[in-house]
């Protein structure tokens, strides 16, 4: 087992180029199915979750070449449909691969996805919207069985704007005969980087961005070049960190625009933030005010992946705060880890009140999926004493080289093997 082992106090100052995003990369390498020819994938981050994207793509019999965040993807090879429980299990963010699969060769075999315990989140929807577009559908125990001899463009209306669904959806309806339109769509910067994407291959994709998605489908694609936008989640995780022990960090390759909930939440909190294209500069304030009340919506709400983070730095503000999680039920494994450090949290379903202490002390704690590590770390930074942080294998998903990042900004934080 590998853990992180933080000795907190130490001020956080320096620059950080932003990764490029593990949410975006994801559902884009599943697109890279739709395209018989080479794509290129830029600024792909090194990361677990992507490994496992790969391999899968492998497994389908495509060509795939990486060369640190560069990735060369040909699919021409394609030659089968269906996904091994063992890559399924590795990650729930698989599922988007069921509408490029069926999108690609009209039919798709896969078990329910593993990653995260997050508590329940149905896949209901995705099927829902596949079956809108014409698919066959049917389940054999834990194995999803789909057929499409024809999709059709119709409107596909989503009772809730799942990020994955919408993916789904559009990737789906690529292959549709007509147009589709996707109602009540996701509007996340992950979802608009897919529609770039999708629109750099030939296919013609509008209203990214808002609660209505038109894909037209049946159109011939091509390869292209295509750079991942960045992580708006790691660029978050990395401001919380600084405010939580103090000092002054630059975030380039940045995008403030995509983060301005949070950015709110933390001028609240008393950090200086300066902002411009491209560029985020924080400046943590000698005692962190309480932020009042932090509801997770979809976007452009306060994110359900923000949280956890935002959450640590909450536990040594001067007062108290609210979290009301919305998107997951189980959004809250970090608690149990944040207490044993001295955090004083009242936790009843979906919401949690902070009261501020003084300072949290380190501790062995255990990282249960991935946002609830990056809340331990976080705290852990600004904690008296060591923290050891087990189960790190849960951030190498989502956060890349954490551990060296965070060196680089001054941080005393050491990888251990036992």
């Amino acid at each position: 087992m590998t853990e992180f082992v933080i000795n907190g106090g130490r001020k956080l100052r320096g620059s950080i180029a932003v990764q490029g995003s593990k949410n975006s990369a994801l559902p884009l390498l599943a697109a890279t199915l739709l395209v018989c020819g080479e794509v290129v994938i830029e600024n792909c981050p090194e990361l677990s979750d992507v490994d496992c994207a790969l391999e899968i793509l492998t497994y389908l019999g495509c060509t795939v070449d990486r060369c640190g965040h560069s990735v060369a993807i040909d699919c021409t090879s394609m030659h089968a449909h269906d996904i091994p429980e063992r890559l399924m299990k590795r990650m729930r963010s698989s599922v988007v691969f069921l509408g490029a699969i069926l999108a690609r060769a009209g039919r798709a075999e896969m078990t329910m996805p593993g990653g995260c315990m997050l508590g329940p989140r149905p896949i209901d929807y995705h099927i829902d919207a596949l079956r809108a577009l014409g698919a066959d559908i049917d389940s054999e125990g834990d194995r999803l069985i789909c057929r499409a001899c024809r999709l059709c463009g119709c409107d596909v209306f989503l009772p809730f704007p799942s990020v994955g669904t919408t993916e789904n959806a559009m990737l789906a309806a690529s292959a549709s005969r007509g147009s589709t339109r996707i109602m009540n769509a996701a509007r996340e910067p992950e979802i608009q980087d897919l529609a770039g994407f999708m629109n750099a291959i030939g296919i013609p994709v509008r209203g990214a961005g808002t609660s209505v998605i038109e894909v037209e489908g049946g159109i011939r694609t091509h390869g292209t070049h295509y750079a991942v936008m960045t992580d708006r989640i790691a660029a978050g995780t990395y401001l919380c960190a600084t405010a939580v022990c103090g000092g002054t960090v630059e975030l380039t390759n940045a995008r403030p625009e995509h983060i301005e909930a949070l950015t709110g939440a933390l001028r609240r909190a008393g950090c200086e933030i300066l902002e411009k294209p491209g560029y985020c500069k924080l400046t943590a304030p000698s005692h962190i005010a309480p932020v009042g009340i932090v509801e997770t919506r979809p976007y452009p709400g306060h994110a359900t992946d923000m949280q956890p983070p935002l959450m640590a730095l909450m536990c040594t503000a001067a007062g108290t705060s609210v979290f009301i999680e919305n998107i997951f039920e189980s959004r809250y494994n970090h608690i149990v880890g944040l207490r044993r450090m001295g955090a004083d949290i009242q936790n009843e379903g979906r919401f949690a009140a902070i009261h501020g202490v003084s300072k949290l002390t380190g501790c062995p704690v255990t990282a249960l999926d991935l946002r609830a590590g990056a809340a331990l770390v976080t705290a852990a930074l600004g904690a008296y004493g060591e923290t050891s942080v087990s189960h790190i294998e849960h951030l190498e998903r989502g956060y890349e080289r954490m551990d060296e990042v965070l060196c680089g900004l001054g941080a005393d934080v050491i990888r251990r093997e036992h």
